[in-house]
């Protein structure tokens, strides 16, 4: 068992394993600690992560990114349409949620952002038992707190179509908070006042804040703030469009009008943004950008801050609303905790520190932290693993209320109640009592639909409730329903029961006599019968748990049936993938095997073949070499091992003389070395005779003599 947490980013994805009693960040194929978060598609196969990066600039249009922010999102949404300018294929409606339209084996395919994050966590999985040799099933990931339950439901299905068990989704802040207090020894405990933390964490896309008490072994996540549309991209595009203009005027070129060139400027802005962390100016240098034209552009640090002054005047806005919600005061703070790429800008660096008044903490990893923190929490919630216990609690971002219709045997019901307030502790569970004398329904929606990201529906879920019928004593049913937003932050009416009132015999406590019993333990007894009274009783109406409801859910979660086909056309896409890969390894097998007999031919099989073999053999490479480069591109895996396995048998009789003749030489060598062996060993024997000889010492070989020989049967015949 494998305990893995993942920082799934809208930019990069890192993976974190809890082994070497620690945490270790784990590295991809190409020993990067970070895997781009794409998915592309091609004539034979998909490329996911690495190789998707790889081939992103010549097949922008098949190429997918922001999986992250696509997730549980309808094609209607504005957010969508800010996300198109950064995702460089088609985003189109699929079944009701938005998705990407490609070219995949040579046809048109539609893919839902549920699915196309099912195939990046294949990936991820991938990866993850590739470094760990184990399999990989349970783990934790991380989202930004404002995700809402239908793009929470979006990601938990998603890990199920890839084969894996989410055992919490995870807030980012809250992990990096975890990761943050679980390491540190001197917490404050009992009565002590709590330890403050403002973790700050601006990645690529997002902006959140996050105010955490720590005490020993728990944290309390006590407000979270967030700016969905400020993160690191938004710098580049700031650089994107200041060249764009700047090109336009010196070179007499558009790169709006050429997708190869804008990512092209947006790689070169994003290194850029990095060297300006570091050095007052930095150039940019492009070569044949677009109509063999060549850029070169100079930009300062200053000019940048000029550039970026809209966004940097954002800063402190959900720092001042996390202070709010969690009614503190900037003195209130301890620690200014920061975590996110988008935190190395000096700017920003300078705006925060200017906002609190006091130095910023950079205890963590910024670009591993929350990947860590959900390790921890993967750790602690795995019961192979063995962690100090920490309490995590986290909070709901959005009231939730329910809402049902009006029973016509109580007119003056109120038919909604908000159940979860924004801020309570999550996870937690409420009871909803309900007098019904028919089965009925109820919806769950958030109460303030203004704040959901975008234009999202306010609904999560319609759950109706089976087998109510009117008790015939009090004319209706006493219903409970118990109500939990769950670990992962997904809300769902778990269970349902009926009750009864009936009436139990409670025992009344004498408070005179519980005033006696205080007395002076030495007072005389006035009444021996006192000890004999029973105690009095009285009657009390309980209400008495008597069977359970059914209740059906409807929710934004994918149906079984629907997420069963999609979970055997993501193992089929797999296996497909798989079997590209092994043709392509075959393949550069072959190309190898050529190249390498043909140079063996002129050197170590040389003296092993006549002229007449070499040139057969030789014909046979280069018809070979030809086939593989022209009919043979797009063989199948079996042909290419055929091929391998045809020149294999005609080079077989040199290979054979060839070896025989390198193991001939290996015994002879072998002979040799023992005879020399044997000579020496036989040298140092005779010179240690010579040498007992000379002190006049018997030989320890030798037989024993006569006048030992009757001791040794006495002794014999004794024992």
């Amino acid at each position: 068992m494998s305990v893995v947490g993942v920082d799934f980013g809208t930019l990069n994805t890192v993976i974190a394993v809890a082994r070497n009693r620690g945490v270790d960040v784990i590295t991809n194929e190409v020993s990067n600690r970070a895997t781009p978060s794409l998915v592309g598609f091609g004539p034979k196969s998909r490329y996911l992560g690495e190789p998707a990066k790889t081939q992103e600039i010549s097949n922008l249009k098949n190429t997918v990114s922001s999986l992250k922010r696509l997730a549980g999102r309808s094609i209607s949404d504005p957010d969508v349409q800010i996300e198109q300018q950064y995702v460089s294929a088609p985003l189109v409606d699929v079944n009701g949620q938005v998705g990407a339209e490609v070219t995949y084996l040579g046809k048109k395919e539609k893919f839902s952002a549920t699915q196309l994050t099912a195939m990046f966590l294949s990936k991820i999985k991938q990866t993850t038992q590739n470094e760990l040799k184990l399999p990989v099933s349970d783990l934790v990931i991380s989202v930004p707190a404002w995700f809402t339950d239908t793009q929470r439901r979006s990601l938990l299905d998603a890990a199920e179509i890839a084969g894996l068990k989410l055992l919490r989704v995870m807030n980012d802040t809250t992990a990096a908070a975890l990761g943050y207090g679980i390491t540190k020894l001197d917490l404050p405990s009992g009565d002590e006042k709590p330890r403050r933390v403002a973790f700050v964490d601006i990645g690529h896309a997002d902006y959140s804040c996050s105010i955490v008490e720590f005490k020993k072994g728990e944290l309390s996540v006590k407000s979270t703030a967030y700016d969905r549309h400020f993160g690191g991209r938004d710098f580049n595009l700031a650089l994107v469009n200041h060249f764009q203009k700047e090109f336009k005027g010196k070179y007499r070129i558009d790169i709006t009008t050429n997708p190869k060139a804008m990512v092209r400027v947006e790689a070169a802005a994003e290194k850029l943004k990095k060297i300006l962390s570091a050095n007052q100016q930095a150039p940019m240098n492009i070569e044949s950008l677009m109509n063999d034209v060549d850029v070169t552009a100079m930009i300062t640090r200053q000019e940048f801050e000029a550039l970026v002054d809209p966004l940097l005047s954002r800063v402190t806005v959900p720092l001042e609303q996390a202070l709010a919600e969690a009614k503190l005061n900037k003195e209130d703070i301890d620690v200014i905790e920061l975590v996110g790429g988008c935190t190395r800008v000096p700017a920003i660096k300078e705006r925060i520190q200017a906002f609190f008044g006091k130095q910023l903490s950079f205890t963590l990893n910024q670009d591993e932290a929350v990947a860590r923190g959900c390790a921890f929490s993967c750790a602690i919630l795995s019961p192979v693993f063995k962690v100090r216990d920490f309490s995590v609690l986290d909070i709901v971002n959005y009231p939730i209320e329910f809402s049902w219709e009006k029973d016509v045997d109580i007119p003056d019901e109120d038919t909604s109640l908000t159940v979860f307030n924004k801020g309570n502790v999550l996870p937690s569970t409420k009871i909803l009592t309900f007098y019904r004398k028919q089965p009925f329904d109820l919806e769950a929606r958030y109460a303030n639909p203004e704040d959901l990201p975008g234009k999202m529906s306010p609904f999560i879920g319609r759950f109706s409730v089976k087998g109510v019928k009117a008790d015939p004593k009090t004319e209706f049913m006493i219903c409970k329903l118990k109500a939990r937003v769950n670990i992962h932050g997904v809300l769902n009416v778990e269970s349902g029961y009926y009750v009864e009132d009936q009436e139990v015999e409670e025992e009344i406590k004498d408070e005179k006599k519980d005033e006696g019993d205080k007395k002076d333990p030495d007072a005389m007894e006035t009444d021996d019968k006192k000890g004999d009274e029973k105690p009095k009783t009285r009657k009390v109406k309980k209400q008495v748990r008597k069977g359970d409801l059914p209740i059906v859910a409807g929710t934004t979660s994918l149906d079984e049936s629907t997420k069963n086909a999609l979970t055997e056309k993501e193992a089929a896409m797999v296996m497909e993938d798989k079997l590209v890969a092994d043709t392509e390894e075959k393949k550069n097998e072959l190309e190898t095997y050529i190249y390498d007999l043909r140079n063996k031919l002129d050197d170590q099989y040389a003296d092993f073949a006549s002229e007449e073999e070499k040139d057969k053999l030789r014909a046979k490479l280069t018809e070979s070499e030809d086939w593989l480069y022209e009919d043979g591109e797009d063989a199948t895996k079996a042909v290419y091992i055929a091929k391998m396995d045809e020149i294999r048998a005609m080079a077989g009789p040199i290979t054979q003389r060839y070896f025989d003749k390198v193991e001939a030489d290996r015994q002879a060598l072998q002979a040799k070395l023992d005879a020399e062996a044997a000579a020496k060993k036989a040298a140092e024997e005779e010179a240690r005779k010579a040498a007992e000889a000379e002190k006049g010492e018997a030989p320890k070989d030798e037989e024993m003599t006569d006048a030992e020989a009757p001791k040794a049967e006495t002794e014999e015949a004794q024992s």
